[in-house]
């Protein structure tokens, strides 16, 4: 059942459309509803933000609210609609009980343009990649049913976690979009957790600290966690300090400008008490991100690099032989189950964005599906801007209105627009790597020549 609203942006505007006189005022909030579909979640309302900010209309537009399968929704069309939608999927929120929606980034430039746009809250919150992609796929048969218009052509377009939901919808859904764009989105799937799981194990390895890694932590485990990156920090220092920064580097996407600043900015920041990567460890949640149905990391043939030398250091074969060695016991779900699997094999034109420095979902997630399209030989349907930003999703609104304009052009025209070589380890590592593409200059990169 769709429980919806409709309110119009002018008086002028509701005239013209409807016949008659717009409210006077937006409805008032009211408080989050319980799910109808999911026990123990709450819905809150879509015509408001969190903050009890009414959601309106921009000047010309039509919005539609309303919750779909314990699902809030948004849904905004412009006066003069050219008959396309955008459908957008958010990142992650945690793990409260409350889901919400909230607007795309790109929402005054959809309107502007001609487009529609709708959004979902996702009826769960988690790490919930399967359904983020039910819901954000379900909008296009709630915009055909609250607007009485049928798109001609659907792009989907997610942040982080919305990244991972758009690379599998249009995997699971070949026939439903016209074209994607993903930006800083986790497009590797489980290498994410992987890459967790590297920056934590070389760290205690540098550190001469013993990890545990327990496939079924046991209540304590968090506090003896913490304790244990006490005496990381505390060892990790001067060589080693750096050391483990050369390895972050080349696992989160090799050798490449403002590397020394991101690591910086990441390891000042701090999340649950401890330092920012060493909360992600996979091993607080035994691995299972809090959804798979077992371990989803494994490092038993990766070979931790300090270097980019033909042949490892006597100090990288040392680190090899010390790390933590862990083994999967699941994978990545072919279907919509646990953490979904992103195969890289698109049907529709894909343009994806990601900062270089960004260490909370790294760059390396951008090079794992170009890899991937390569193998299934989609390389053509697949193109990547570096952003020359330490930030996750730090992206700047010219940035991404021309990466939309320009990924709507190439499926009008057929013409596959500029990106960068990401695989090109040379590429990657000069020091002008990501000016193509980057609007404004980021503290932590000097400016990019003129021209």
């Amino acid at each position: 059942m769709i429980v919806r609203r409709t309110v119009l942006a002018a008086a002028l505007i509701a005239g013209i459309l409807t016949g008659s006189p717009a409210s006077a005022a937006p409805p008032p909030c009211t408080p989050p509803a319980p799910s109808d579909t999911k026990p123990g979640y709450l819905v809150a309302d879509p015509d408001c933000d969190l903050d009890g900010t009414a959601f309106t209309a921009l000047p010309g537009a039509r919005v539609h609210t309303g919750v779909r399968a314990g699902a809030a929704y948004r849904i905004e069309v412009p006066q003069r609609w050219n008959g396309r939608l955008v459908v957008y999927a958010h990142g992650y929120r945690g793990t409260g009980a409350t889901v919400y929606v909230s607007n795309p980034e790109l929402r005054q430039h959809y309107i502007s343009r001609g487009y529609a746009w709708a959004a979902s809250s996702y009826a769960t919150n988690g790490y919930d990649v399967g359904q983020g992609v039910r819901d954000t796929h379900a909008l296009i048969d709630v915009f055909r049913q609250v607007t009485g218009r049928t798109a001609r052509k659907v792009y989907v377009s997610g942040a982080s976690m919305g990244g991972h939901i758009t690379a599998v919808a249009i995997e699971e859904h070949p026939r439903s979009f016209t074209g994607a764009m993903p930006y800083c989105g986790v497009l590797g799937d489980t290498e994410l957790f992987d890459y967790f799981l590297d920056a934590n194990v070389t760290a205690a390895a540098l550190a001469d600290v013993e990890l545990e890694f327990p496939l079924r932590p046991d209540a304590a485990y968090p506090a003896r966690f913490a304790a244990q990156v006490g005496q990381i920090r505390a060892a990790l220092t001067g060589t080693a300090l750096a050391t483990w920064s050369d390895v972050v580097e080349r696992r989160s996407g090799g050798e490449r400008p403002g590397f020394d600043a991101a690591f910086t900015y990441w390891n000042a920041a701090s999340q649950g008490g401890l330092p920012f990567l060493f909360s992600l460890y996979p091993g607080l949640s035994g691995g299972t991100a809090g959804i798979a149905p077992g371990n989803l990391t494994d490092n038993r043939r990766t070979y931790y690099r300090s270097t980019d030398r033909l042949w490892p250091t006597a100090a990288e074969r040392a680190l090899n032989k010390d790390v933590l060695r862990v083994a999967r016991t699941a994978v990545a779900d072919p279907g919509l189950a646990g953490v979904p699997r992103v195969d890289g094999r698109p049907s529709v034109p894909v343009l994806s964005l990601h900062g270089i420095g960004d260490l909370f979902v790294p760059f390396s997630m951008e090079q794992e599906y170009a890899r991937r399209a390569f193998t299934n030989g989609r390389s053509h349907l697949f193109v990547s801007r570096a952003v020359r930003d330490v930030s996750h999703c730090g992206f700047t609104q010219p940035e991404l209105r021309r990466a939309f304009d320009d990924l709507t052009t190439w499926t009008d025209r057929g013409r596959r627009p500029g990106g960068d070589a990401i695989l090109s380890r040379h590429t990657v590592a000069d020091p002008n790597f990501g000016c193509r593409f980057t609007v404004g200059v980021r503290p932590a990169y000097a400016p990019c020549p003129a021209g």
